[in-house]
């Protein structure tokens, strides 16, 4: 079993004892950051569901008021007026010329939106896009006609979550670097949202465990019971 390094024993031993507050958690999160970069905070949210069942996956989006900290690389597959709409919006690259592009292995964009009518030319790319995550879906909000909004979204912040099959969410709510206020939106934006998506088939507690924590440093537990 893998020991943890000296910095990250160190950050673990300022940490306070017991769940915190949400500010007082991402307090603790920025003071015992160590590394050399821009952490990402990650918030790990532990669900009373079994994904395992349709009707208990939870599965989301929620545009972060301050942003995630990271530049999101925008591709748009659309064709026509389209086109200048999305790049008017904010899009990096937008065109239908970008299908055969990836299907050539390129892949130099964060997150990809389509119209509808371009679904039948974009499903053959779901074997290369799928498993990076960057397959456009309707439930996440990147197949629509409503390609500016989209786009705007997805510059503004817009992050996609889903409970893993332990019954986890774990989502980016920002940078170290970000000031504690910009942390505690963010936070209250995702709670808020998974919250909202509470499945009727599930029972007992939902929210059963919250911990925040930056890249390389350790877990700040949050007391459930705020949510």
């Amino acid at each position: 079993m893998s020991k943890h390094g000296k910095q990250h024993r160190a950050a673990t031993a300022t940490a306070g004892n017991g769940p915190a507050t949400v500010s007082d958690a991402l307090r603790q999160v920025k003071e015992m950051a160590f590394a050399k970069f821009d952490e990402t905070v990650d918030a790990a949210v532990r669900l009373g569901v079994d994904p395992r069942k349709a009707d208990q996956v939870v599965r989301g989006t929620v545009v972060l008021p301050a942003g995630t900290g990271r530049t999101v690389r925008v591709l748009a597959l659309v064709q026509g007026d389209k086109v200048a709409e999305a790049i008017e919006a904010g899009a990096d690259y937008a065109g239908t010329e970008y299908i055969e592009k990836i299907e050539a292995g390129w892949y130099d964009f964060d997150v990809a939106i389509a119209t509808p009518d371009l679904m039948k030319d974009v499903a053959k790319l779901g074997r290369i896009l799928g498993p990076r995550g960057l397959m456009p879906t309707p439930k996440a909000g990147t197949v629509t006609m409503d390609v500016s909004r989209a786009v705007r979204e997805a510059k503004a912040g817009k992050i996609e979550f889903r409970v893993d099959r332990t019954g986890n969410v774990h989502a980016p709510i920002g940078k170290v670097s970000f000031d504690l206020d910009k942390l505690v939106t963010n936070m209250d934006a995702l709670m808020r949202e998974i919250t909202r998506l509470k499945p009727s088939a599930s029972k007992g507690r939902y929210v059963r465990s919250v911990t925040v924590s930056s890249t390389m440093g350790p877990g700040v537990s949050i007391d459930e019971n705020l949510y």
